[in-house]
C-alpha cells in the first residue's frame, strides 16, 4: 500500500513541473532583447520616422533652405496641383503602368519558364543558374551603362550591326522600350530565382500522382504545380509591383527622367534634389507612390495571415 500510494504522488509532483514554462537566463533574455530592439529602433529611424516626415511634409511648401519655421503650410495644394496642372505628372503614370504591364508579360514570365528549365537539373543547370543570375547583383545604373554599349548612336552595337542610326536613349518614341529591354535582362534572373526555390521546395509525389493521372508536364505545371506555389506568385506579384514603382536608377543615368522617360520616382528626384528644390511637392509625389504600393503590400499580408489562419 505505501509503494502505491507514493506512485500516484510522484507523479502528481511531475505534472506540474512538466507544464512550466523554462524562463530564459538573464544574458540570454538580454541577448534576445538586443537582437530585437536594435533592428527596430533602425527600422523606426530609417523607415518610419522619414515616411512620417515626409507625409507631413507634403502638406506644405519648403525649399529646403531656413529653418522648419519658414515652412509655409498649404493643406492638400500640393496634391491639386500635381493631379491638375503637373505636366509630367500622367506621362509618368503611364509609364510606370507600362512598366508594370511589361515585366509582368516578358521577365517574368521568361524568369518562370526558365525556372521550370533549370529545375530538371539538366547539365550544366548550375553554370546557367549564374549565368542568368549574374546581372541581379549589378545596379541599375551600372545596367544602364552597360546597355549604352549596345543603344549608342554612334558606337552601339545595334547600329553597327545594323548599320542604322537610330538614337535608342534619346527618341522618345522608342526609349522606354530600350530601357524596358535593359531592366528585363535583370529582372529574369531574380524571377528565375525564385521560382526556382519554389520548385525545390515542392513534393515530388505531387508530379508522381499527375503522371498516375495521365498529365503531361504542361498540364501537371498549370494544374498541379502553379497552383501549389501560390504563395511564391503572391511574392512574384509584390516584387513586379515595387519594381515597377522603384524604377528610377536606369532612367536617372539616362536623361534624369526626361524626354519620353518620366517615371515618379523620377519625379521626386527632380523636385527634392533638382533645381526646383520644392520639398513639399516632391514629398507629396513620394506619398502618392508609398499609397500605391501600400494597397498591394496589404492585400499581400492579408493573404498570407488568411492561409496562416486556416492551417
Amino acid at each position: 500500500m505505501t509503494h502505491l500510494d507514493e506512485a500516484p504522488r510522484s507523479e502528481k509532483a511531475v505534472a506540474p513541473a512538466q507544464g512550466r514554462e523554462k524562463k530564459l537566463p538573464g544574458r540570454d533574455r538580454l541577448t534576445v532583447i538586443t537582437m530585437v530592439a536594435i533592428p527596430l529602433v533602425l527600422v523606426v529611424l530609417l523607415v518610419w520616422v522619414p515616411a512620417l516626415l515626409s507625409v507631413a511634409l507634403s502638406f506644405g511648401k519648403w525649399n529646403g533652405f531656413g529653418d522648419i519655421d519658414t515652412i509655409e503650410w498649404v493643406g492638400v495644394q500640393n496634391y491639386k496641383d500635381i493631379f491638375t496642372i503637373y505636366p509630367a505628372f500622367w506621362p509618368a503614370v503611364q509609364h510606370n503602368l507600362i512598366w508594370l504591364g511589361f515585366l509582368f508579360l516578358f521577365p517574368t514570365v521568361l524568369g518562370m519558364l526558365l525556372a521550370v528549365v533549370l529545375d530538371r537539373e539538366m547539365r550544366g543547370s548550375r553554370f546557367y543558374q549564374t549565368a542568368f543570375y549574374m546581372p541581379v547583383v549589378l545596379s541599375l545604373a551600372l545596367i544602364g551603362f552597360i546597355w549604352q554599349l549596345f543603344y549608342s548612336r554612334d558606337q552601339g552595337l545595334i547600329n553597327q550591326v545594323f548599320h542604322s542610326e537610330v538614337d535608342w536613349y534619346g527618341d522618345p518614341d522608342i526609349n522606354l522600350w530600350a530601357v524596358l529591354v535593359a531592366t528585363a535582362w535583370r529582372h529574369t534572373g531574380y524571377i528565375m530565382l525564385i521560382y526556382l526555390a519554389g520548385l525545390k521546395g515542392i513534393d515530388a509525389s505531387l508530379r508522381e500522382a499527375a503522371a498516375v493521372d495521365g498529365a503531361n508536364e504542361v498540364r501537371t505545371f498549370f494544374s498541379v504545380i502553379f497552383p501549389v506555389m501560390r504563395p511564391i506568385n503572391m511574392v512574384v506579384v509584390v516584387i513586379v509591383v515595387i519594381e515597377s514603382l522603384r524604377a528610377f536608377d536606369l532612367v536617372w543615368v539616362i536623361n534624369k527622367g526626361r524626354n519620353g522617360l518620366e517615371v515618379i520616382g523620377a519625379l521626386v528626384a527632380q523636385n527634392v534634389i533638382g533645381e526646383a528644390t520644392r520639398y513639399g511637392f516632391g514629398s507629396a509625389l513620394a506619398v502618392i507612390m508609398m499609397l500605391i504600393s501600400s494597397v498591394f503590400i496589404t492585400i499581400y499580408l492579408r493573404t498570407v495571415f488568411r492561409e496562416e489562419r486556416q492551417r
